[in-house]
């Protein structure tokens, strides 16, 4: 939509995401990330922490489930999404408004730590929404499946077209195979 602020955030997670469903079923995952930006102090030739940046996050569906699976506490990561406030009432009878980030994107950072994409593959069980139905998102695990890594190619691609035979190899046609080909647009 217009006129929403959309966000990256990277930190570490301060605990294990929580995954909860909703009555009708949608997986929603909550967690939060700190985030404590860092400075060079010249004077003191010394990196100095800023004021860290507790950050609640909420992401939903399908990515709510890859997340829960693959995120633990520490995890450095880099999400992006829509920063919303949202108010209520505290026991006391108190409002109060608190900032929170609608999750779009969300992974580990590859900074400090490696990882491997493994393609999940999931039902959709007739839900709808989401991102990327069926053969949806990825999750990050410790050793690649065989047969199931994102590396593979599709049948098709996504719109329709069969995918090239061999595809990744110097095989004749299409972009990319020759010091003399062009780029498709």
């Amino acid at each position: 939509m217009a006129g929403e602020t959309i966000i990256t955030v990277i930190g570490n997670l301060t605990a294990d995401p929580e995954l909860r469903f909703t009555p009708s079923g949608s997986a929603v995952a909550n967690f939060t990330i700190a985030s404590t930006p860092r400075t060079f102090d010249r004077q003191s030739n010394d990196w100095k922490d800023g004021e860290t940046l507790f950050l609640r996050c909420n992401v939903w569906r399908e990515s709510a489930e890859n997340v829960a699976e693959t995120l633990t506490k520490g995890t450095r990561v880099i999400a992006q999404g829509r920063l919303k406030s949202r108010s209520y009432d505290t026991k006391e009878g108190e409002k109060r408004t608190v900032m929170e980030l609608e999750v779009d994107e969300v992974g580990p950072s590859l900074r400090y730590a490696s990882a491997k994409v493994t393609r999940t593959q999931r039902s959709n069980n007739g839900a709808s929404g989401g991102n990327g139905g069926a053969n949806g998102g990825g999750g990050v695990q410790g050793g690649a499946q065989p047969g199931n890594t994102w590396q593979q190619q599709p049948a098709e691609d996504p719109w329709g077209a069969p995918a090239a035979a061999g595809a990744g190899s110097s095989s004749a046609g299409g972009w990319g195979n020759g010091p003399e080909s062009e780029p498709p647009f």
